[in-house]
């Protein structure tokens, strides 16, 4: 029974099995019979899934954020940071509705160059992940900022390239190091391209999370190929110990004839089959060992110009940029060269796809395109400090003349080309040049004023060698220059020569009496050392003096304008020709003090409290007191020149009147020894006042004016503060300065301070460390002291500031006037320029100047013995001072 039940059992599984089998052999039947039908049903699943998976994909990709990524001119990462973004852009690439296809989860990385910046940095990832992209590991240095879609204009050529990971499976790419940049290739590839040819440059890394089951996949035909070359390997090997035994004719026929063989039996050596050698399975998957930190990768490339043949040198120079990362992988071209055409992504039929995955961000990278986050960490990453960036025309122009632009110095790109640097002159408020004498810091802000002069800008240049004005009249021997050229040159020695005036206590202009008093009072004052401390007698001496004789000129001009002669007489005409000749200069101080018939007169002019002050106060002072306050104004007197520049009644120097017509003006103070630097702080310091003096004037009238200060040495000397106070407080007025000084260090304090503060511009020449340092230390080392050290003469390391972003320190070689201006020189025309400079400035010989200045007291004189006389002047309240004061 147990054996039929055994029967029955078995053939009940044989009966179960055939009905299977015949079921299979029906259904083949009926596919075979039902082929094409079945062919025709597949392919339509199947081109229906690709549909599905198109329109999906699309839907995914037109949804996308875009954020730029601008460094500091700081930015330096470590490895850890850039491998934290990298993590972030994978996990943003993988973001994105469920329904999303792994084709469309992709992030791009965006690496631009149209001639706008010089390289552009840019994520692309899906819209969900905005709030990623919006926080970057990078922190504060790293601007992240909401960006719209490229849209680009067509280019007349257009070339494509496909650039793959190739080396053996698992190999990894060169480490590079962070310092210097790795992207210094790329920025230096296109640092040649030009706006105005259509140049453009593009390289787009699509970056994709590693698929689980693809990788796994990968791992495995991995394993299996290497696994596969082990016993192809041993096969191998036991091939050659084969030739090697015994039974192999080389090995028998060196037995025949070796004689020590024939003695004795023959032994055929015992020979074990080799086995393969056993797989480390980590070692061969390399980088795909571990799954943290793996994306699929694709770049691509795209140029294109409007001039034929740039597209394809500047793909050439992307595709070599990406040799820094060969070593046992390497990103290469995908292609194939015969002869001069080329099969790849610019031909059909690879073309339409190629525009399609470039259009839309459609991950398909070739096989082998794995990689891990630290193998392309130069390309996770904007520009880092380590970066060479160049200058480019639309970040910096390029000077022209007839533009509004400053010439700053001859640049060379990496291309090669050599460009004239300039700012606009909006841009450019204060500079300051520093270096070694010359090297070419006074020929560079030549340059600039001959620019700004033709620019139709006003200008001062204070130069206390007096040489510059004859380099640079050729070139502004112009007509519509020749009306608004002022030269005051106080190095003359011939007495026939011609010289303009300047009288500080002026009132002709309609200048405020106590503005006035508080600029010539600070100047001399600063020029002495005086303070409310270490001078209080002596600022309260000059203080009332100057007082009395500004209300002696004001009294001069009014009477005039009421005589109706004119106040505003001109500086050339004779002794009693207006009102303005009667006015007293700093040299009737001297009288003032010292002459009680004199002062007698001029109290006539005060008003009450004035006179008060010269009645009760004045006596009590010891005549010694005045040899301080009378002592400096000698030494001017004693020098012939300063003495008629500064002796006569009328100026054809009005520096306010220079700022708002935009004269271009031209002072060679006399020297600077103490005299020359008292000069020189009055001088200063009426700059100041007239800036200040601008405040009547609406914003939108306030035209620009420069100060060119050779020699900041000397002029801060004089000058003390003022200088730090120019540039603190006339911007707003429409003044500029530009100082040169050869050590930065010897300026006072507060002028060196508020020059760095305020600087638009800072430069170098070579020089010593301690100059050198000042400067290069607002550059945060980006230029050391030994680089500056060691530039050629006519060399300097500049910073610029245009349109509010700072720009260097750069390496510009300083501009010559011949170079830039060679089409402007009009060498036989400067006789007629200084004629017109002459004739501005009512200039008279020199002779007769200080012969007007030496007859200036008794026409002030003649002039108060005709005002009326006051109750308080005719009580004789100062007699009794006048022999003390004799």
């Amino acid at each position: 029974m147990e054996a039929d039940a055994l029967t029955m059992s078995a053939a009940g599984v044989f009966g179960s099995a055939g009905d299977v089998l015949a079921a299979l052999w029906a259904a083949g039947v009926w596919a075979w019979a039902n082929l094409w039908w079945l062919v025709i049903v597949a392919a339509a699943l199947t081109a229906g899934w690709e549909v599905l998976q198109q329109r999906l994909a699309a839907k995914a990709l037109a949804e996308r954020a875009c954020v730029e990524l601008v460094p500091s001119g700081q930015f330096s990462p470590g490895a850890e940071e850039i491998w934290r973004h990298g993590m972030q852009l994978i996990r943003a690439a993988g973001s994105g509705p469920w329904w999303t296809p792994r084709r469309a989860r992709t992030l791009r990385v965006r690496l631009r160059a149209d001639g706008s910046r010089p390289l552009a940095y840019r994520i692309e990832a899906p819209a969900s992940a905005r709030a990623l992209l919006s926080r970057s590991p990078f922190g504060p240095r790293v601007r992240v900022s909401p960006a719209a879609p490229v849209a680009d204009k067509k280019r007349t050529h257009v070339v494509r390239a496909v650039l793959t990971l190739r080396g053996k499976p698992g190999s990894k790419l060169r480490e590079v190091p962070l310092e210097p940049d790795p992207l210094q290739p790329l920025v230096d590839a296109v640092a040649g391209i030009r706006a105005e040819l259509g140049d453009l440059a593009e390289v787009c890394v699509d970056l994709s999370p590693a698929p689980r089951w693809q990788l796994s996949l990968h791992r495995q035909k991995i394993v299996a190929q290497a696994r596969a070359e082990a016993r192809r390997e041993a096969t191998r090997e036991a091939r050659w110990l084969g030739t090697q035994s015994a039974s192999s004719l080389p090995t028998a026929v060196g037995r025949l004839l070796d004689p020590a063989e024939w003695k004795g039996p023959h032994r055929s050596p015992i020979v074990m089959p080799p086995r393969p050698r056993q797989v480390n399975r980590d070692r061969v998957l390399g980088k795909l060992a571990e799954s943290a930190g793996l994306m699929r990768v694709q770049i691509l490339v795209r140029c294109a110009s409007d001039t034929e043949g740039r597209a394809e040198q500047l793909q050439a120079l992307v595709n070599a940029s990406m040799d820094v990362y060969a070593g046992a992988s390497r990103i290469g071209a995908q292609g194939l060269s015969l002869g001069p055409w080329r099969i790849g992504p610019d031909r059909w039929p690879w073309r339409p796809r190629f525009d399609v995955r470039w259009a839309k961000g459609l991950m398909r990278p070739a096989g082998g395109g794995w990689a891990r986050v630290d193998e392309l960490a130069g390309l996770l990453k904007p520009p880092t400090a380590a970066a060479r960036v160049p200058v480019i025309e639309a970040q910096m122009p390029t000077y022209e003349p007839g533009k509004d632009l400053l010439p700053q110095g001859w640049y060379q790109g990496p291309d090669g080309r050599e460009r004239l640097l300039a700012t606009h002159e909006d841009d450019t408020l204060f500079e300051v040049q520093s270096g070694k004498a010359g090297w070419g810091k006074t020929m560079r802000a030549q340059v600039q004023a001959v620019a700004s002069a033709h620019n139709g800008r006003g200008l001062a240049f204070v130069d206390p060698h007096g040489d510059s004005f004859t380099e640079v009249a050729p070139y502004l021997a112009h007509d519509e220059i020749m009306n608004r050229i002022h030269l005051f040159d106080l190095t003359i020695r011939d007495t026939n020569a011609m010289l303009a005036c300047w009288n500080p206590l002026d009132m002709t202009g309609g200048q405020r009496p106590h503005e006035v008093t508080a600029a010539v009072v600070d100047a001399i004052a600063a020029a002495l050392g005086w303070g409310d401390v270490t001078a209080p007698r002596a600022l309260t001496i000059l203080t009332k003096a100057v007082e009395a004789l500004i209300a002696v000129n004001t009294a001069a001009t009014t009477a005039g304008a009421r005589a109706g002669v004119g106040g505003r007489a001109r500086a050339g005409a004779r002794s009693g020709a207006g009102a303005g000749e009667r006015q007293a200069t700093l040299f009737q101080l001297r009288p003032l003090l010292t002459e009680p018939s004199f002062r007698q007169l001029v109290l006539k002019a005060l008003d009450e409290e004035a006179r008060r002050w010269w009645s009760a106060s004045f006596p009590d002072i010891p005549k010694d007191a005045l040899l301080t306050v009378l002592n400096p104004l000698d030494r001017l007197a004693a020098s012939p020149v300063i003495r008629a520049f500064l002796g006569c009644p009328l100026s054809g120097y009005d520096i306010r009147r220079a700022m708002d017509e935009g004269h271009v003006v031209w002072i060679c103070p006399p020297g600077t020894g103490p005299t020359g630097r008292l000069l020189v702080s009055l001088m200063v310091r009426d700059f100041l006042r007239a800036g200040l003096s601008r405040r009547d004037l609406p914003a939108r009238e306030r035209s620009s004016f420069r100060f060119y200060l050779d020699e900041l040495i000397s002029l801060d000397g004089a000058a003390s503060t003022v200088l730090a106070e120019i540039t603190e407080q006339l911007r707003k007025f429409g003044c500029r300065l530009h100082g040169m000084t050869q050590l930065l260090h010897r300026l006072s304090g507060s002028t060196r301070t508020a020059l760095l503060q305020n600087a638009s511009c800072l430069s170098t020449t070579a020089g010593s460390a301690d100059a050198i340092a000042q400067i290069t230390g607002e550059w945060g080392g980006k230029v050391t002291v030994a680089d500056a050290a060691e530039l050629e003469r006519w060399w300097h390391y500049a910073s610029f500031t245009v349109a509010g972003k700072r720009i260097g320190p750069l390496l510009v070689r300083g501009p010559a006037l011949a170079e830039v201006f060679s089409r402007l020189a009009r060498p036989r025309r400067t006789g007629a320029l200084l004629h017109a400079a002459h004739a501005n400035t009512c200039a008279r010989p020199l002779g007769e100047l200080t012969a007007q200045a030496l007859a200036q007291t008794e026409t002030v004189r003649a002039f108060l013995a005709t005002l009326p006389t006051t109750a308080a002047t005719a009580s004789g309240g100062t007699d009794d001072t006048q022999e003390q004061y004799a």
